[in-house]
């Protein structure tokens, strides 16, 4: 299993919401992928950012078979335009 995280910085912290729904599309995109969650900040808690993707896939070839997906690409290029910072830990789990 591969755990793959990102997490966004926002130039305007009020797009977390959009940037949610646009990550929520891509969930159960590919055959592989076993969790994906989205997080946005909640006030009263500690962060240090605005948005959190958490995903789990089955091995290598199922998180390289969601990379290049046209519908993840399209998602990447909306929140490219609005995210400050980007930030990606993939690890084996």
């Amino acid at each position: 299993m591969i755990r793959h995280i990102v997490i966004f910085t926002l130039k305007r912290p009020e797009d977390a919401p959009k940037v949610k729904a646009l990550l929520d599309s891509c969930k159960g995109l590919v055959p592989g992928m076993h969790e994906f969650d989205v997080g946005i900040k909640t006030e009263g808690l500690e962060a240090n950012c605005d948005v959190v993707l958490i995903s789990t896939f089955e091995d290598a070839a199922a998180l390289a078979a969601y990379q290049p997906h046209p519908h993840h690409q399209g998602v990447v290029a909306q929140i490219r335009e609005m995210a400050a910072s980007r930030h990606v830990l993939d690890y084996f789990c």
